[in-house]
C-alpha cells in the first residue's frame, strides 16, 4: 500500500504538507492540495483515519446505541442511520444491549473506542440511559426519545401521548364500541405515553368499552402470545397495538384461530414500518418519520460536537394515520 511518504515523494512537497491536505481545516495552498491530490489518486492512496486521529483528536466514529434489535424496524433504522452518517464523513460504531438497561457498559466501550458522540437509538430506555453519556461528557441524542419540555440532553422523536390520541380517534371514527389497547413492555416510556393518550381521549367517551393489556417485548412472537390470551376470553373489536411488529403477531393469532382482519376484529399499529404495507399484512398504522427523525438527530449530533455546551432541545415530527386493510372504513 502507498504511504504517506510515497505521496510526498512523488508530489515533491513534505509529509507535513501531504498530513494538511488530508486533515480537515488544515491550511494548505491550492497549488499543494492539487500536486499531493494527484499524487495520491495515481499511487492509489488514502489517508489513514487512526493516524489522522491522534492529530485531530477525533475519530470520526459515533456510538450507535440501541436495545431492539429483534424488531424489524431496527434494521431500517441501521441502514438510515448508516447512509446518514456516512454522508457526513462519519463511521458508526454499533453496540447492541440486548436486554441491558445500565448504560455503564456502553459507557466504558465507547470511552475505549474514543467516539466523538452517542446517539441512543430506542423509544424504551428512561431518559437517564441517555443522560449518563452526558453526564460523562460526550455529545449525546436520544433518538426516538421520551418527549419532555425541558430535556436535559437532546430528544428527537415523535409525541407518543398525541399518537396514542390519534389511534383512539381512528376507532371511535368508524364506530367500534369495545376497543383495546394492546401495548409493549408496560415499564417502557413509550408504552406508558401511548396508553395514556389512547385512554385519555376514550375517557370522553363514556359509552365506549375500552380494556388494556401488555406484550412482554416489541417483537412478533410477545405480539401473536399476547393476542392469542385475549382471544380465549372476550376479545374486542379492535385493538390499538402499539407498534407494527406487535400488531402483525397479532394478525398471525387472529387468522389462527379463523376469524378475519377487519371484518371481525379491527388491529391499528404504529410505525409504518416497511412490512405493514406488505400485501399479506396490509395493515393500518400510525406512520412514524424515521428518516427525517434519523436526519436531525445525526445533525444535532454533529453540531454538539461542534458546540458541546449546546442547550438541549427536543424536535418532535408529527405522525398521520395510513389507512390500508385492517381497520373497518369510517362509518
Amino acid at each position: 500500500m502507498a504511504t504517506l511518504k510515497d505521496v510526498a515523494e512523488r508530489a515533491g512537497v513534505s509529509r507535513s504538507a501531504v498530513s494538511r491536505t488530508f486533515t480537515e481545516g488544515a491550511s494548505v495552498s491550492a497549488k499543494t492540495r492539487s500536486k499531493v491530490e494527484k499524487a495520491a489518486r495515481e499511487l492509489g492512496y488514502s489517508p489513514n483515519a487512526l493516524a489522522s486521529s491522534l492529530t485531530t483528536g477525533r475519530t470520526k466514529l459515533i456510538g450507535l446505541v440501541s436495545n431492539n434489535f429483534h424488531n424489524p424496524l431496527f434494521l431500517e433504522v441501521f441502514d438510515l442511520f448508516t447512509r446518514s452518517l456516512q454522508d457526513r464523513g462519519l463511521r458508526p460504531l454499533l453496540v447492541n444491549l440486548s436486554d441491558e438497561t445500565d448504560p455503564a457498559n456502553s459507557l466504558r466501550m465507547l470511552r475505549q473506542y474514543s467516539v466523538d458522540g452517542v446517539i441512543v437509538a430506542s423509544s424504551t430506555l428512561p431518559p437517564s440511559f441517555a443522560e449518563a453519556f452526558r453526564d460523562a461528557g460526550m455529545p449525546v441524542v436520544h433518538s426516538f426519545g421520551r418527549y419532555t419540555t425541558s430535556p436535559h440532553v437532546h430528544v428527537v422523536g415523535i409525541d407518543n401521548i398525541a399518537c396514542g390520541r390519534m389511534a383512539a380517534e381512528a376507532l371511535i371514527a368508524r364506530g367500534y364500541r369495545r376497543v383495546a389497547f394492546m401495548g409493549g413492555p408496560e415499564a417502557a416510556t413509550s408504552t406508558q405515553d401511548r396508553a395514556r393518550g389512547f385512554l385519555g381521549a376514550l375517557a370522553e367517551h363514556p359509552k365506549i368499552e375500552v380494556t388494556t393489556s401488555y406484550a412482554s417485548a416489541y417483537s412478533f412472537d410477545a405480539g401473536r402470545v399476547e393476542m392469542t390470551k385475549l382471544l380465549m376470553t372476550d376479545p374486542a373489536e379492535a385493538y390499538f397495538c402499539g407498534d407494527d411488529v406487535l400488531s402483525i403477531g397479532a394478525l398471525s393469532a387472529v387468522e389462527e384461530v379463523g376469524l378475519r382482519c377487519p371484518q371481525d376484529i379491527g388491529i391499528i399499529g404504529l410505525n409504518d414500518m416497511e412490512m405493514a404495507r406488505w400485501q399479506n399484512f396490509d395493515l393500518t398504522t400510525i406512520r412514524q418519520p424515521v428518516a427525517e427523525i434519523i436526519d436531525a438527530s445525526v445533525d444535532l449530533v454533529v453540531a454538539t460536537i461542534a458546540t458541546p455546551d449546546r442547550y438541549p432541545e427536543t424536535r418532535l415530527f408529527p405522525c398521520r394515520v395510513i389507512e390500508r386493510g385492517t381497520l373497518r372504513p369510517v362509518s
